[in-house]
């Protein structure tokens, strides 16, 4: 189950996070959503591991071998003999190499964007649309059991202005 709580003011969803970690839930549990950038530890310390940096420089070593396949392959399996020239060469090789490269490189920095921001989401989450507006939005994941409903009332007391609470599979 997920609950979240809008609050009109940073201040307000403070106070409903630090009750939340006194009532006994982790802060891996409760995210903030918001309109402006704050930075992390403000309401809610994430530290979640970014695999943005990973997928990007794998895209970039499959970009290596497949332009060095490419260049060098084509030049192996349609070999030209241009005098005594070395069939594979090195110039051209190492351009295309670092075309393809980047190529990778770029396809794979657009991947791990998309998989920073969660997108496509899988499943389907608590939003409003007030948090675009500037109001700031408290959300608790509870597993199962009453808690979810200790959540409401924490985030109520807080000065919660609405509470939108749904199931998840």
């Amino acid at each position: 189950m997920e609950t979240l709580g809008i609050f009109k003011d940073i201040e307000t969803a403070g106070r409903a996070v630090d009750s939340l970690i006194k009532a006994g839930f982790s802060e891996a549990q409760i995210t903030s959503l918001t309109s402006v950038p704050y930075p992390d530890g403000v309401l809610v310390k994430t530290e979640g591991r970014s695999w943005f940096r990973w997928v990007s420089l794998a895209g970039g070593i499959v970009g290596v071998g497949v332009g060095f396949l490419l260049a060098a392959g084509t030049a192996w399996l349609y070999p030209v003999q241009t005098g005594d020239k070395p069939i594979i060469a090195l110039y051209p090789t190492g351009i295309i190499t670092f075309e393809i490269t980047m190529l990778f490189a770029i396809v794979g920095t657009i991947v791990g964007m998309f998989l920073e921001m969660r997108l496509p989401p899988l499943r389907k989450r608590p939003y409003d649309p007030a948090i675009a507006e500037g109001f700031v939005g408290i959300s608790v994941t509870v597993p199962s059991g009453d808690r979810g409903g200790r959540a409401d009332e924490i985030m109520k007391e807080a000065g919660a202005l609405r509470i939108i609470t749904e199931e998840t599979p």
